[in-house]
């Protein structure tokens, strides 16, 4: 019964009913399309840095030649990937050895500094899902002393297929060398990360820094189920240990920002390093930070815009109805069923205006998403895409939907206490 009289009087006041109710349904559009945005960051950045940078654990390390002089690189890989298979097998989809290094890439008319990844591009099927190519082939990658651009890359360095590049480094044992290198792919941008990725064969990024074949950077483990990351780390991690490799301390950055406390370090030889996809890019994780609080931000002034809102309306509705409310006193409703009838009143406002924002904000965020709109190039650090990507996580959006109801129906108890306590003689004499 009090779920129908709210309803009457929401139809009866249909003018103020709109326009508050219209109020609700546009930050709860809002909400749920920057709740889409920011789980489309979290999503593409996963994406990106485990397909250019990262797996989603890394079986990486350190070898010293000397005390004071370190390599990322592993030795003996394929006894370490037998190891991952055989301690994760339920849950491992594939492991990838990658090769690291940094370098200067070189063209005809220009020049910059390059990470460069080296691979095998036959083993590696979760790079030919998320590369999209422009012009080339992914399969020629496979030809020695060949390399993957991106378009930012190519527009830089003014490359085209078949074009020469040369990339110089210094080795391990100090020295500087050179290769030539071959343009046969060139890849759509993916946002930030790919600004200063390149790929090469394995052997071609061995032959630069004079390598053997039983040497990489890393392994790239990729789980089937990233929810269990922590556990199947904690597993490598005593799986290694009991095989006698020395690990290192957990430390959550990136393996480019270990050197120089490596190199402090008194030992020589090879030590291990397992890390997450997330501590490998921790250096941007600041970035979603900030968006999801620039969002929160956001959101609460426009809450206390529409909490000031329903208060004085809910005042108004009570200054017009102090008659009603004495009448339904004087016939016997207790204070607890007003209070009740002007919260439920207020709860109904909020969850139909929500859930037509809630339809509005998914309508947005489909019609963004399709038009790939393509994002400012200075906000590609922190959307991590070149196009405005969006992710539908329902938990997420149901979550803020039930904070905007449960702020704008508690906001109500204010002047609903009020109409409680007025007494039945005062209110039906009340004039206005």
């Amino acid at each position: 019964m009090l779920f129908l009289i709210a309803l009457r009087n929401l139809i009866q006041h249909s003018k103020r009913s709109l326009l508050l109710g219209g109020a609700i349904a546009g930050v709860t559009a809002l909400l749920v399309f920057l709740l889409c945005l920011t789980s489309g960051v979290h999503s593409t950045m996963l994406e990106s840095a485990t397909t250019l940078s990262t797996g989603h654990i890394n079986v990486g390390g350190f070898y010293k030649v000397t005390a004071g002089q370190s390599a990322p690189v592993i030795t003996s890989y394929k006894e370490l990937a037998a190891i991952v298979r055989k301690t994760i097998p339920e849950n491992l989809e594939f492991v990838a050895p990658r090769g690291r290094g940094w370098a200067k890439l070189v063209s005809e008319t220009a020049s910059m500094q390059v990470a460069i990844g080296g691979l095998d591009i036959a083993n590696e099927p979760g790079f030919r899902e998320h590369v999209h190519l422009v012009a080339g082939k992914l399969d020629d990658l496979s030809q020695p002393n060949s390399v993957l651009i991106f378009e930012q890359q190519a527009k830089k360095l003014d490359a085209k297929i078949g074009d020469s590049l040369i990339i110089s480094s210094q080795t391990m044992r100090g020295t500087n060398n050179t290769i030539d290198l071959r343009v046969v792919a060139i890849a759509q941008d993916m946002g930030i990360i790919s600004a200063w990725n390149i790929f090469v064969p394995d052997k071609s990024l061995r032959g630069l820094y004079q390598l053997n074949e039983d040497t990489t950077g890393a392994l790239h483990v990729y789980l089937k189920d990233i929810k269990r990351i922590p556990q199947d780390l904690d597993r490598l991690r005593k799986a290694f240990t009991d095989a006698g490799y020395i690990l290192m301390d957990r430390e959550a950055a990136p393996f480019w920002q270990k050197f120089e406390s490596v190199n402090r370090e008194d030992w020589t030889g090879q030590k291990l390093d397992l890390t997450t996809w997330e501590e490998e890019m921790s250096f941007f994780k600041w970035t979603v930070a900030a968006i999801d609080g620039l969002m929160y931000v956001l959101i609460s002034v426009l809450l206390i815009i529409i909490a000031i809102g329903i208060m004085n309306s809910m005042w108004i509705a009570i200054r017009e109805r102090t008659r009603e409310i004495g009448t339904l006193r004087a016939i016997g409703m207790q204070r607890l069923r007003v209070l009740s009838m002007f919260v439920i009143e207020a709860f109904t406002l909020s969850v139909l205006a929500s859930m037509a924002g809630l339809v509005l904000g998914l309508l947005l965020t489909a019609i963004v998403h399709g038009a790939h709109l393509p994002v400012p190039q200075g906000a590609q650090m922190f959307l991590m895409s070149n196009v405005f990507k969006f992710s539908v996580e329902l938990i997420r959006i149901m979550g803020g939907m039930a904070i905007i109801i449960f702020c704008t129906t508690i906001i109500s108890l204010i002047p609903s206490f009020h109409a409680a306590r007025l007494k039945p003689i005062q209110a039906m004499q009340h004039i206005g």
